[in-house]
């Protein structure tokens, strides 16, 4: 199966099928899951309506730590087996899970000033969340500070394996550390401490990022294929 993903041209067949059928399927669950949000869900019995913002945040949060996991892992694929599709997810993806790092800090930031009294405090899930936003910056800076290409790939898979580390430091530091943020409400023993009506407008907007950033990265990589065969027929007609 590996390697049968690793034609650009038969992963070019498929991404063609899928990304439609991704962003038709993020549309319904974001209209979904915005009215579940906003009209459904009722407010918190502390927080009141702010606590709105975790329909935003929380998914951002979820995918940010997702994506660049599965980055990671496919830049050790594209490092040892030299799988060129792996290797352009992790370009195509990069941008994406920058941007949903951007929205869970901008969203924590506007969240945290009416819960903490502060828009950012050193906490150690802020701080390694911003290390994650600085990780995905660095692998699309590093990837195109070299002039020989094959110099930025290998650097930046290596960026993204040795980053990989930051992810259980921001699951777990809740726990680790005496922290402002809260600790887990989802998975978590004694079962979610979320209340269940919450729940439905959560998991919509959490399916609806998925499938949006799935939309958009592989319209990125169909893009760069494209790129990359026009770059070789010009080479091959000079």
């Amino acid at each position: 199966m590996l390697h049968y993903f690793a034609n650009p041209s038969r992963f070019q067949k498929i991404a063609r099928i899928l990304w439609p059928l991704f962003g038709a399927l993020s549309l319904i669950l974001f209209t979904l899951g915005t009215h579940a949000a906003l009209v459904t869900s009722p407010p918190d019995y502390q927080q009141g309506e702010t606590v709105r913002i975790m329909y935003v945040h929380v998914p951002a949060a979820w995918w940010a730590l997702a994506l660049y996991t599965i980055m990671a892992l496919a830049a050790i694929t594209a490092f040892v087996w030299k799988h060129t599709v792996a290797d352009l997810f992790c370009k195509a993806a990069a941008p994406v899970g920058a941007v949903l790092s951007a929205i869970c800090l901008i969203t924590g930031s506007i969240w945290g000033k009416p819960m903490w009294g502060a828009w950012w405090v050193w906490d150690a899930r802020l701080t390694s969340m911003l290390i994650l936003f600085f990780l995905y910056v660095g692998f699309i800076v590093l990837r195109n500070a070299f002039d020989d290409e094959q110099r930025g790939e290998k650097a930046s898979q290596i960026l993204l394996v040795v980053g990989l580390i930051n992810i259980p430091i921001i699951k777990f530091s809740v726990d680790w550390w005496n922290t402002l943020h809260q600790g887990a409400t989802i998975i978590k023993k004694g079962g979610p401490s979320l209340d269940p009506s919450m729940m439905p407008a959560l998991f919509l907007m959490a399916g609806g990022v998925f499938f949006f950033c799935g939309a958009i990265i592989l319209l990125r990589i169909l893009t760069a294929i494209t790129m990359k065969k026009l770059e070789n027929t010009q080479k091959s007609q000079n």
